[in-house]
């Protein structure tokens, strides 16, 4: 049986909807931390501004990355997470409702990607860091 061929305009449809939905994806999340944005989106919505439909979305995302829309959109939240957790400035709280969690929600949507609560993660980096630091000035010393 001859293997079928995508058409290249199918394909760069494809990788355009991949792009567009990954720019709208941290778009959303820079306006949940920068405050423009008070309620999370869904996946739905992405594929509503997208003028697609969810499954066609989400097939689509499958083909060209491998992945579900909500692995990309979780990836960059936790990504975010951690650079938020990062500013000592800012308490665990703070972080949870700058992304429309409520802490308890939020430390179980952390521990479930990276494996540790947030506390945990802020305290084991700050414990690099300070080891890292120190190394510093003893190779300087």
């Amino acid at each position: 049986m001859p293997a079928t061929t995508i058409p290249k305009k199918i394909l760069a449809r494809q990788h355009e909807i991949t792009a567009d939905f990954t720019r709208l994806v941290h778009a959303h999340v820079d306006d949940l931390v920068a405050g423009r944005a008070t309620e999370a989106l869904e996946i739905r919505d992405f594929a509503s501004q997208l003028c697609i439909h969810p499954t066609h979305l989400s097939n689509t995302l499958k083909l060209t990355t491998g992945e579900a829309p909500c692995a990309i959109y979780e990836r960059k939240l936790v990504a975010v997470s951690k650079e938020l957790l990062l500013d000592s400035r800012l308490s665990i709280a703070e972080v949870a409702a700058r992304l429309t969690y409520d802490p308890s929600n939020f430390t179980k949507f952390f521990k479930h990607f990276v494996g540790v609560t947030p506390k945990q993660f802020r305290e084991q980096t700050w414990a690099e860091q300070r080891a890292a630091a120190s190394e510093l000035v003893t190779i300087i010393s």
